[in-house]
């Protein structure tokens, strides 16, 4: 067995970020070659990931980043198995870096393409196998998603104090100055914060699946059978608009004023501005 030295051995540990005994361990195994004990050591987070497949990662945390220009935005989670990992610096740093391979994506969505995207010589797949490697728990990228403006507009992002809920929002406008005045921007950022708490299903009544629909119609109509059936008709219509309102973002009454709708302030912020605005899609990401 190689003689390692450990001036070696603090080498591949600044390079792994591992501990020194499985520094020093696969070191030896390797006859001393920095390299093939790399090597070694992201195939002992590779076995890792294969062991723990079944695990589940309820932990974690969600991350979001806007380019500098403020066009493109994204929003992702890196969920493990624990809090006390999720919590840690090695986890912390790369779900930070989570966020530069989110906007260096090809691709707006998809947990595959972002796994097979390379910043600096490395995938995120490659990031996930050293952070495998070092807490032993299986780590996966949750959600991920990007937002880039095609036109007038701005994308909000808000990430909750506890780091494991947050959305992003996209606000269309006239043009780019109503996007740059404060009142638009500070609907939005209220708006976002708003998505994160009262978590709507939808942006208004037609992006709501119809199977749920279809399902809240027919609890409603089970819970008032036996009236007439034009008094069903209004009771269930009644029903669905308060379904409405709870649900689409643009009914939804505003957390911080419930007698105005989501609608209206921005609306009311678009008017103040000088033009118009309005919500073209958003997104939630919540851990656990």
């Amino acid at each position: 067995m190689a003689d390692i030295s450990a001036a070696l051995v603090v080498k591949l540990r600044k390079m792994s970020g591992q501990g020194m005994m499985d520094c020093k361990k696969a070191l030896q195994e390797t006859d001393g070659d920095v390299e093939k004990a790399m090597d070694l050591l992201r195939k002992k987070g590779l076995a890792t990931l294969a062991k723990r497949a079944g695990r589940d990662t309820s932990e974690g945390l969600v991350v979001g980043k806007t380019s500098t220009d403020g066009k493109t935005a994204a929003l992702a989670t890196l969920c493990c198995e624990t809090d006390f990992v999720a919590k840690s610096d090695d986890f912390v740093a790369t779900a930070k870096s989570l966020t530069d391979f989110a906007l260096a994506c090809p691709k707006d969505e998809g947990i595959e393409s972002i796994l097979e995207t390379s910043v600096d010589g490395k995938t995120f797949n490659d990031l996930l196998t050293e952070i495998v490697s070092k807490t032993g728990e299986k780590t996966q990228v949750g959600d991920y998603i990007k937002y880039k403006l095609d036109g007038p507009g701005l994308i909000s992002t808000y990430i909750h104090f506890n780091e494991k809920v947050g959305t992003m929002l996209q606000v269309d406008t006239s043009n780019d100055e109503i996007a740059d005045a404060e009142a638009i921007k500070q609907a939005a950022s209220d708006i976002s914060m708003h998505i994160t708490a009262t978590k709507p299903l939808a942006l208004n009544k037609d992006q709501i699946d119809p199977e749920t629909l279809e399902r809240e119609k027919a609890i409603f109509a089970e819970q008032v059978k036996g009236k007439p059936a034009n008094i069903i008709d209004k009771i269930v219509e009644g029903k669905m608009n308060k379904f409405y309102a709870e649900n689409c973002l643009l009914q939804q009454p505003f957390v911080k004023d419930d007698s105005k709708s989501v609608e209206q302030v921005l609306d009311e912020a678009a008017k103040q501005a000088g033009g118009q605005a309005k919500i073209r899609r958003f997104v939630r990401f919540e851990v656990g």
